[in-house]
């Protein structure tokens, strides 16, 4: 099995103050998304087409 190593950015939705900051990769099947305080911690992977359900829901 080969490993893919993610490229994380900061969320345009996390807040600014540092303390609550979601970060996501991005790959061509599945969403990444973390909590940028312990990227130790496991990952939430979501399909592109729920990631974007749930990008949606949150501006309404």
């Amino acid at each position: 099995m080969t490993t893919v190593e993610l490229s994380w950015f900061k969320s345009s939705y996390s807040g600014s103050g540092g303390s609550d900051c979601v970060e996501v990769a991005l790959t061509p099947l599945a969403i990444h998304i973390r909590d940028s305080k312990d990227a130790t911690l496991p990952h939430f992977t979501a399909s592109p087409t729920a990631w974007t359900g749930f990008l949606e829901n949150l501006s309404r």
